[in-house]
């Protein structure tokens, strides 16, 4: 079945601005009544995007470990196989003839990388604080506030009450340790450093210590980021002094620790950057700061981001009860708060792990003690990277998408050279992982590595921020990516032999294989390519026609796209996720590539494709839901657009289930004691995958309408939540639903033009939405004075017709504010 064309955005869109704030019906903090001891996984995370600390809350020994988004292994290089070229006709015409094996042996030869499969993300070291005698204590607590973003340690030991506080300063661009003590002296404690990297620790006066470094080699390539960390004690009474290559505090009422961390990296290809000369004025910036302003400067930059959206479930007695307590209980209790914390934790994860003008958050964010972590850390791109950024838009934390999408920019440029050596190709592509030094050739072996798609999925992202901004200033500096994408498909795509298709070849299905190809996963034509530059020749092909230029290459990708595969129902009444019909119904794979037309994208819809829409939940269906928690992430997501909320619930309800309890084949997922995902081991997509599926549960925007509710699940009775972004230029400032149906709805329009609302058909009167001005209340709905009426277009109510819902047009202006509320 061939796919319709996308549909049209709601209308083109601005940024949003500050809200109207209701008041959380519970703290937003992982609490916990123990340390973490040595688990990293039980640790709470600060972070600002550039530095990351995780802090254990030991009382005897406090660990901090610490990283800088930019402590990379290796140093500029890049990956390119240059036999591709001349053997890409030969492996293209085995994998025609069927000799899948045969073609992926060449593969392995030529094309797959010939040593070098990226660097690892890694460490800066750990700051360890003794306090001799606080191995007994009681009264003990830990928290992380994620209104504040402070992590807190408090405990007493012989009647004092000691308290720490931890914050990685945004504006500052500082990490900051405050104890104190409830009696006077009593702070004594040493302070430490050391490194798993070549390093050299040295104490510095008498209040501070420097460690100095260098990051590790990786596949031949010389590890040349050098970085400094300088960590400086401000007492409050008491004495410092310098102990050979740490510091000791004696009898201090109160201690302020400011830790400044930089490096050398200037970017992808320069690390002619002065780490001590750089780390030094991060440190002179901080150091005359107090504490009580630092914190408040801190919470005041934090929460301009963190503060644009609330959202209220509803909340039981066991808000009361450890966090990790609460994760055991949630499959079989009643928490629905949470769902919120959970949703908030992801938000405040990108927050802290991406800000503009630094790194994107990579596979763990940006915390990691490991020198070589796994999958190295690195930004994997055909699915996990790009999830990170799924709540990005929605969530309203736009800023938080720059990094990536500078990234994005960045391999426009150094996917250039591939494109032309690897496969004689104009434009840019880029494979399944990249990493720091932006290398976008194949990396590790052929069977996960021969999928030359990252550049259009990543692309997929300049142009999702486009719908929800609307500013053709900032589409011009992105379009230059999203077209040299599109040339790169232009000149790569190949024709079939049997339906003259024009497919992507060689390439795969990420990770997966037919079983009747066993170990191979080497193919043309996989669904998924199929989706992706279909993808992006829409997008392109929009973005041009906004900016009026390169018509030319606008009617080259019109052609090019009417003849990529459709979308087929395969024998199964599934979506093929191949070619051919290959589909085992018995798979029960993680990755589930071949919806991606369904989510994220827009390919496949209720309204518009309902045959195709069918097979995807049977394709899903003969999936299961048994995975590994990023892929649950993404099936939360799924279950949202196949409009079933309860399902959707169900893999929440999997997914908050402590590590290791999911049993299964291909089993896996959960959440640790801190709420960070386990894939295992960690990975943080899962955390913004389900942040952004709460958010597709709520509200969605991608088929030419705002749809309110489109998968409320039954336990979610009552609730609010105010701030989500919606593809159009439209902020839902506060929505409101009772006994499962909607109650309010207030929508501020940032540029205006036409509002479509998709909304449960309670809201509904005798098939007719009554529309009031003024102060009138014994209406329908009330609607903001002076706001123009509504309009009701019978056409295209029957069209976009869906049972228990009716679609609405709202002409709107930009800047107003409209609001409906039920009778």
């Amino acid at each position: 079945m061939r796919r319709n064309k996308p549909a049209i955005a709601v209308c083109v869109i601005a940024l949003m601005t500050s809200l109207p704030a209701f008041a959380q019906r519970a703290e937003l903090k992982l609490r916990y009544d123990r340390p973490s001891g040595k688990v990293w996984e039980a640790a709470l995370p600060v972070g600002n995007g550039r530095l990351a600390a995780m802090v254990y809350g030991n009382p005897e020994g406090e660990l901090i470990r610490l990283n800088e988004n930019t402590v990379w292994s290796g140093s500029p290089n890049r990956n390119d196989n240059p036999h591709a070229l001349a053997a890409l006709p030969e492996i293209r015409q085995l994998i025609f003839d069927g000799k899948m094996k045969e073609a992926s042996q060449m593969a392995a030869k030529n094309i797959q990388a010939e040593k070098i499969n990226g660097m690892c993300y890694q460490p800066v070291g750990d700051l360890q604080l003794t306090f001799p005698g606080h191995e007994q204590y009681t009264g003990y607590a830990r928290e992380l506030d994620l209104q504040t973003a402070v992590a807190t340690t408090t405990y007493t030991v012989n009647g004092v009450k000691y308290t720490r506080q931890v914050l990685a300063s945004i504006p500052d661009q500082a990490i900051i340790v405050q104890l104190t003590a409830s009696k006077p002296g009593s702070l004594t404690f040493s302070a430490g450093m050391k490194s798993p990297q070549k390093s050299s620790v040295a104490a510095k006066g008498n209040n501070e210590l420097v460690l100095s470094g260098i990051s590790g080699d990786k596949d031949g390539v010389p590890g040349k980021v050098k970085f400094q960390s300088q960590v400086k004690f401000k007492t409050t009474g008491g004495k410092s002094a310098a102990n050979g290559d740490a510091i000791s505090i004696t009898g201090a009422d109160a201690v302020t620790i400011y830790i400044s961390i930089a490096t050398n990296f200037v970017n992808y290809a320069d690390l002619s950057g002065d780490e001590v000369a750089r780390t030094t004025a991060y440190m002179n910036k901080v150091w005359p700061k107090n504490f009580s302003g630092l914190l408040k400067d801190h919470i005041a930059a934090y929460q301009r981001f963190f503060n644009r959206v609330q959202l209220d479930l509803g909340t039981t007695d066991s808000v009361k009860n450890p966090t990790d307590i609460r994760v055991r209980d949630f499959r079989n209790g009643n928490d629905p708060q949470l769902v919120t914390l959970y949703f908030q934790f992801g938000r405040y994860l990108l927050i802290a792990a991406s800000q503009p003008g630094g790194q994107p958050a990579n596979l763990q964010g940006i915390w990691n003690p490991l020198m070589d972590p796994p999958w190295g850390s690195k930004y994997t791109i055909n699915i996990n990277t790009e999830m990170n950024y799924w709540p990005a838009e929605e969530t309203n934390l736009t800023e938080m998408h720059e990094p990536l999408i500078q990234m994005v920019k960045d391999l426009s440029v150094t996917g250039r050279e591939t494109a032309k050596v690897m496969y004689g190709a104009g434009g840019w592509v880029t494979h399944h992982n990249t990493d720091l030094w932006r290398i976008t050739g194949p990396v590790d072996g052929i069977y996960s590595a021969m999928w030359p798609m990252g550049g259009a999925w990543l692309s997929r992202h300049t142009w999702e921020k486009y719908l929800f901004n609307g500013d053709q200033q900032y589409l011009k500096t992105v379009y230059p990516a999203l077209k040299g994408a599109s040339e790169f498909y232009l000149d790569f795509l190949v024709e079939e032999p049997t339906h003259k298709w024009l497919v992507v070849s060689p390439s795969m299905s990420p990770e997966n294989n037919p079983k009747v190809y066993p170990g191979v996963s080497i193919a043309a034509g996989a669904t998924m390519d199929n989706q992706l530059v279909f993808d992006l020749f829409s997008n392109t092909i929009r973005a041009a026609e906004i900016l009026q230029t390169d018509k030319a290459l606008v009617d080259k990708m019109k052609a090019a796209r009417d003849r990529l595969p459709p979308m087929q129902v395969g024998q199964h009444s599934q979506l093929q996720e191949w070619l051919q019909d290959l589909d085992n119904p018995n798979d029960k794979h993680r990755h589930v590539s071949h919806l991606f037309g369904l989510y994220p994208a827009n390919q496949i819809s209720p309204y518009r494709t309902p045959e195709l829409f069918t097979a995807a939940r049977n394709s899903l269906i003969q999936r299961g839901d048994v995975s590994t928690g990023w892929s649950m992430g993404w099936k939360v997501n799924l279950w949202a657009r196949l409009l079933d909320g309860n399902h959707a619930w169900k893999l929440i309800k999997d997914q908050l289930t402590p590590a290791g309890v999911n049993k299964g084949e291909n089993s896996g997922g959960g959440t640790y004691p801190n709420l960070f995902d386990a894939h295992p081991p960690f990975q943080i997509d899962g955390n913004y995958g389900c942040t952004a599926g709460i958010c597709e549960m709520l509200l969605q925007s991608q088929d030419g309408d705002i749809h309110l509710l489109p998968a409320l699940p039954e336990d979610w009775k009552k609730g609010r939540v105010s701030g989500l972004r919606a593809r159009g230029g439209f902020e839902i400032q506060e929505m409101v639903w009772d006994n499962g149906q909607l109650s309010k709805i207030t929508i501020r329009s940032t540029l205006g033009g036409n509002c479509r609302l998709r909304v449960p058909n309670a809201l509904k009167e005798n098939g007719q939405l009554k529309v009031a001005s003024g102060n009138q209340t014994n209406a329908f709905f009330q609607i903001d004075p002076g706001a123009p009426a509504l309009v009701s277009d019978k056409a295209k109510l029957d069209v976009l017709a869906l049972p228990n819902t009716v679609v609405y047009d709202l002409p709107t202006q930009a800047g107003k504010t409209y609001t409906f509320v039920r009778k």
